[in-house]
């Protein structure tokens, strides 16, 4: 498979938080359903959403973040989200303090070497790339293959956008994945070179 997948829930204006890094009522959709995404019986999502996601996170095999998201989520506890197995951190400070260095993170400076290293530890699974920032960054290097996005129905006005600050044009193929769940729309789009 070897795709790097840039992916985030979004609202219909293209913001992933708002100024105060909340995600509102963007991961609504992942307690609208009655299907357990996953066995913390938090997650309910629709017979849909649950098709589409659990086959998505099944691919996944690391996660590319940046610094930001690693600190606002204090590392995921040092457990991977998602049943995902690693995590790879793109910054310029090193783990903090006290961090467990068994846990399953990996701290590079730079997107290059986050996407090196996030493909050789996926081997022949996804690597999926956290949208904002970071993901803009990567998308602008050009090594983006798929951007996936599931678009709830909210619009912020304002807030960190799903590209980041990406100021350039970047095409992509028309949607191969429209699925409707409840409170919202899962795309799939493909990258153009």
């Amino acid at each position: 498979m070897d795709k790097v997948v840039m992916y985030a829930s979004v609202s219909v204006d293209g913001f992933i938080a708002d100024e105060n890094d909340q995600p509102g009522p963007l991961f609504d959709w992942l307690t609208s359903g009655d299907v357990p995404l996953d066995d913390s019986g938090v997650l309910k999502v629709s017979q849909a959403s649950y098709d589409h996601t659990r086959a998505y996170w099944g691919q996944i095999g690391v996660t590319i973040a940046g610094r930001h998201v690693f600190d606002i989520t204090d590392g995921w506890d040092g457990k991977p989200p998602s049943g995902i197995d690693h995590v790879v951190v793109v910054t310029h400070r090193p783990a903090p303090e006290g961090w467990d260095p068994e846990a399953p993170f990996h701290f590079v400076d730079g997107i290059e070497a986050a996407v090196a290293k996030a493909q050789e530890l996926a081997g022949d699974r996804i690597v999926e790339v956290a949208a904002g920032e970071v993901g803009g960054q990567v998308l602008a290097a050009g090594l983006v293959d798929e951007v996936r996005m599931d678009v709830v129905p909210v619009v912020f006005g304002s807030g960190k956008r799903f590209f980041g600050s990406v100021a350039a044009q970047h095409l992509l193929a028309e949607p191969d994945v429209v699925i409707q769940g409840n409170r919202v729309l899962h795309l799939r789009y493909q990258v153009r070179r």
